[in-house]
């Protein structure tokens, strides 16, 4: 009787996280259409059809095509990834506080960004295809730096030191870009400042293709080690017990969290909290089961950017502001929340 019981309380739960994805699945969908007909030159949804299907003008190909589409496209990669990788930090840790932005992930990638700015000239082209690399190194060094000061040989990895350790390194790679940038010239002081506050500044199909591959590549392994990190979860004690070697899967999906949280910001810039709702929101939605949990994050994420760049691109027009802004105005106040459940 019982293990009938079980079957249907887990068949239940499979019904509502394939429902729970689905849903996501169609508002990433709807968030798309609108954000294809959304714009300072608007086009109404029969135009973007005609246009989709070669029957728009070339003012109407020349908006969508090359435009509007990449940077929507961009929106929704930067958003799964920044989310799944929220989702694996998160697990590893085992504290909810943990996101790229907040450890310092991102601002180590953006370092690198913003050295590469620094020490060549503006007439320079940067290699679209270097970017991710360079970023992964910067994202790379800076999660080892403070994985080694918050690991402790015989407690293993603590969630607290975690944070606050990478809370202090943000907080001094922030100050090094500061002084980096006293350097710049007029014209790369401007793109650094609007990609510090989270400009998707890559909104062409060259960023779309230097992103996909490492989503493409990393995204299946971390799904695929999602049964690796229900155990690590449940603590270094019982999960060494269950017999999981844990530092070697650890730094494996820590890896995979550093490549695409790095790839992500040297498209996106400094977009911050992404990684920290994406996870929270889905875990409330679908359950804390890593299986389920990070394709509802990488949906979430998704959906987030999406909205979030779209309210970006028209709520001061004819300008915008980075998308970065908006999504801090979300985060800052759902992060404040979290901390205050935490003490």
């Amino acid at each position: 009787m019982e293990a009938v019981k079980m079957g249907a309380t887990e068949r239940r739960k499979k019904i509502q996280a394939v429902t729970v994805l689905s849903i996501l699945g169609v508002l990433i969908v709807l968030a798309f259409l609108v954000s294809m007909n959304t714009g300072y030159t608007r086009l109404s949804p029969l135009d973007v059809i005609r246009t989709l299907f070669g029957g728009g003008t070339a003012k109407q190909e020349l908006i969508l095509f090359d435009f509007r589409l990449p940077r929507i496209v961009i929106s929704v990669l930067i958003g799964a990834g920044l989310a799944v990788s929220g989702c694996i930090l998160q697990g590893l840790s085992r504290n909810p506080l943990a996101d790229p932005g907040i450890l310092g992930i991102n601002a180590g990638a953006g370092l690198m960004v913003v050295l590469f700015i620094s020490f060549f000239p503006s007439k320079t082209a940067a290699p679209v295809l270097l970017l991710p690399i360079l970023a992964f190194v910067g994202a790379g060094v800076t999660a080892a730096i403070i994985y080694g000061l918050a690991y402790k040989k015989h407690e293993g990895l603590s969630p607290t030191s975690m944070v606050l350790t990478g809370i202090a390194v943000a907080a001094g790679i922030s100050a090094l870009m500061v002084v980096l940038t006293l350097r710049l010239n007029p014209q790369n002081y401007q793109f650094v400042a609007v990609w510090l506050a989270g400009s998707i500044w890559g909104s062409n199909w060259k960023f779309v293709v230097s992103l996909l591959p490492w989503l493409i590549v990393l995204l299946p392994y971390v799904f695929y080690k999602a049964r690796v990190l229900n155990v690590i979860n449940l603590g270094e004690q019982m999960a060494t017990g269950l017999g999981a070697p844990v530092e070697k899967e650890r730094l494996g999906l820590l890896a995979a969290s550093v490549g695409i949280a790095g790839a992500c910001v040297a498209v996106g810039g400094g977009i911050g909290f992404v990684g920290l709702i994406g996870p929270h929101l889905a875990r409330r939605l679908i359950g804390p089961k890593h299986e389920t949990l990070l394709p509802a994050s990488a949906l979430v994420g998704g959906l987030l950017m999406i909205v979030a760049d779209t309210i970006a691109r028209v709520i001061i027009q004819p300008t915008e502001i980075p998308t970065g802004i908006v999504v801090a105005v979300i985060g800052a106040p759902y992060f404040l929340y979290l901390l205050a459940r935490a003490r």
